[in-house]
């Protein structure tokens, strides 16, 4: 079965063409600056080949337009007709309280991604894009909707509820959804393989560090808390995004004279590690400037650790203990310092990191604990396009 996996942005589509028998990736790519001044596509095909083209397009039913151009092309692509393709998968961002699974398009579910347009801005509109576009290239197949919010869904009232007046949660379904829900399914999945246990045996925590960043508490195999909220905004400090601050903040922003737009461009796009360091998102690039003597840049990155240790700290004990903490992401399966840091300190906690280990484990899956730590650290690196792939598959397939 061949399964096409599209990430919808704003201004950009990620798509990756997968051969399920085996979950090999034929070929991979994006669309960017849709909807600006030359738009450009990034073709990879899987024997290694690399193109690169200046686009003629307005918008999302364009740029997928020239992805399936691109993978019928005689000369680099890896389909001899689109007709090959048997289902399509989508990421979705935001699927509120009514989609709480993997579900095959149709009216209804795209009236449900609309109605999450004001809980997703920036993304669900963008997703429902590219869902209508594959509808007219694609007519006839399969749409598969795969919500990041599904896979928090588990949690009870008393994680996912907000202490404002209960109202405010049934009139306008202000509770935690939780995000990078399709990473921390993969990777907790992953990890349940690699330790040859079942899922529903363990207990861990997953900790997604990248530009955006999460942690979620895993039960028995099922979501109990995570720290992304009502959007992607809640939680650890990031890239960009300022995670979790005292909300009246946010008032004295306007009183002070700031648009709520302005106060929300402040908080996802301004703040975080760049904002901090006045230097960069990009932890590679923090560190960097921390280690030739930056004294704002250091100080991002030990606030970066000092937010990571104290969500891990709060879901080991809400958890009463864990089998792993587990770390994915750009920099929790790359950056061996922040790692480093992290772990040490853990120490109260009987957790050891071996240095070695951690030190020889970039980009790869592995145990980076001592044998005598109180629980398994381990790296698993993350791939939601393989999870999302998968969904599609298991609602697409008959099943034996």
């Amino acid at each position: 079965m061949k399964v096409l996996v599209l990430n919808a942005g704003s201004s950009s589509v990620k798509f990756t063409l997968f051969a399920m028998k085996n979950e090999t990736v034929m070929a991979k790519g994006l669309v960017e600056r849709i909807g600006l001044d030359n738009p450009q596509l990034i073709y990879k095909h899987s024997d290694g080949r690399e193109v690169r083209e200046t686009l003629r397009i307005k918008d999302h039913r364009g740029a997928i337009g020239s992805i399936c151009a691109k993978l019928v092309d005689p000369e680099v692509g890896v389909l001899k007709s689109l007709n090959e393709v048997q289902a399509i998968g989508h990421r979705v961002l935001h699927g509120g309280m009514k989609m709480t699974r993997p579900t095959i398009v149709d009216d209804n579910v795209k009236a449900i991604i609309r109605e999450c347009f004001p809980l997703g801005p920036l993304h669900n509109p963008a997703n429902l894009a590219g869902i209508e576009a594959c509808e007219k290239n694609f007519p006839g197949i399969a749409n598969i909707a795969v919500f990041d919010t599904a896979f928090h869904q588990t949690m009870p009232p008393e994680a996912y509820l907000y202490p404002l007046p209960y109202e405010m949660y049934e009139k306008n379904g202000y509770r935690k959804y939780g995000f990078h829900g399709t990473s921390h399914n993969y990777v907790a999945n992953a990890t349940a393989k690699y330790l040859e246990r079942p899922l529903t045996a363990l207990n861990l925590i997953v900790c997604h560090l990248g530009n955006g960043c999460s942690l979620t508490a895993i039960r028995d195999g099922k979501v109990i808390d995570t720290s992304m909220g009502l959007t992607p905004l809640e939680g650890l400090m990031m890239g960009t995004r300022c995670g979790d601050i005292d909300a009246s903040i946010v008032v004295r922003m306007i009183e002070n004279g700031m648009t709520p737009a302005e106060v929300d461009q402040v908080m996802n796009k301004k703040s975080g590690l760049l904002g901090v360091s006045g230097l960069s998102s990009d932890m590679r690039d923090i560190l960097k400037a921390a280690e030739e003597g930056n004294e704002r840049a250091a100080l991002a990155r030990r606030m970066f650790v000092l937010k990571v240790v104290k969500y891990i700290g709060a879901y080991y004990t809400l958890l009463h203990g864990v089998d792993a903490v587990v770390f994915t992401g750009g920099v929790g399966e790359f950056s061996i310092p922040i790692r480093r840091e992290i772990c040490e300190e853990l120490c109260g906690l009987g957790i050891k990191m071996d240095q070695e280990k951690n030190g020889g484990c970039f980009g790869k899956s592995g145990v980076i604990s001592t044998p005598d730590s109180k629980c398994k650290l381990i790296v698993m690196p993350t791939n939601e396009e393989l999870m999302i792939a998968r969904c599609v598959v298991r609602l697409t397939e008959p099943q034996p």
